[in-house]
């Protein structure tokens, strides 16, 4: 691995604002640190991109944000995560390191010892089987229930959450008959923290929902201290890009950063 200097920015990326809770969650944690943010609003929903597609679009969100030298990119979409992380991992090699959102959340579900769990995602997720085949590689035990829900990405992205309709989709998904009787919920999408509240609602409390922002962060943390790699200096700006600009996207930035972030619209393609 090349020479890395910690006074460089963190990179993430996603589909669209799903990641923002990722990115939320870091700046919180790491208030030192710069990010630079990608959000692929050209081709949302990755869901139902086919796998070579979601590995295109990544490597070249990658090569964008390496050219801004962040010093580790996460990558804020569990699509990508999913199709992706290795192909990133060695096309690019020595030249950075990456995180994904699968792998921390699967890690915390096994810690915890669940008998059911129950998997939300995109079809390209779902399609994947990889929360299934992770989980059950490490403790065969856990019975892994996955639905594709398709639609919660474009309901978030055009702002519907927390009113009529986002409960009747969300009713319609999480009363399905293979999510009866779990232990846990994994939101298995960075888009879907935004509707937790409205998920952990619907059993009544009775139900552990996670997601992968806080895991994330804490292999985010475990990275950069043993790299000696956190910033101790001042910190930057933070650069938010986007591949076409929506105004649904910049909305949605507000609910995490205020009227600060100024989008910058990028074609890389």
């Amino acid at each position: 691995m090349q020479r890395v200097l910690s006074s460089k920015p963190i990179g993430i990326f996603d589909s669209g604002v799903g990641g923002l809770t990722v990115a939320n969650a870091v700046c919180k944690a790491f208030p030192n640190e710069q990010i630079v943010y990608f959000g692929d609003t050209a081709h949302l929903p990755y869901g139902d991109k086919s796998a070579d597609a979601i590995r295109y679009y990544s490597i070249k969100i990658s090569k964008f944000l390496l050219e801004q030298e962040c010093k580790m990119i996460v990558i804020a979409c569990n699509s990508a995560s999913s199709a992706a992380y290795e192909v990133l991992i060695d096309f690019f090699k020595e030249k950075c390191t990456f995180i994904n959102v699968v792998d921390p959340l699967v890690k915390e579900v096994v810690h915890r010892e669940y008998q059911k769990v129950g998997v939300i995602a995109t079809k390209a997720t779902v399609r994947s089987n990889i929360y299934k085949h992770k989980i059950e590689s490490y403790n065969q035990n856990i019975k892994v229930h996955q639905l594709a829900t398709p639609l919660l990405v474009p309901m978030i992205e055009e702002g519907f959450y927390n009113d009529e309709i986002s409960d009747s989709v969300l009713n319609k998904y999480l009363g399905h008959h293979d999510l009866k009787g779990i232990d846990a919920l994994l939101l298995a999408c960075t888009h879907y923290p935004l509707i937790k509240k409205e998920i952990k609602n619907f059993f009544n409390n009775e139900v552990d929902v996670l997601d992968s922002t806080d895991v994330v962060v804490d292999e985010i943390k475990n990275y950069l201290s043993s790299n000696d790699l956190e910033n101790m200096g001042t910190k930057k700006e933070n650069l938010f890009y986007v591949s076409d600009f929506t105004k649904s996207f910049e909305e949605t930035t507000k609910l995490f950063f205020d009227d600060l972030v100024q989008l910058k619209v990028e074609e890389i393609w």
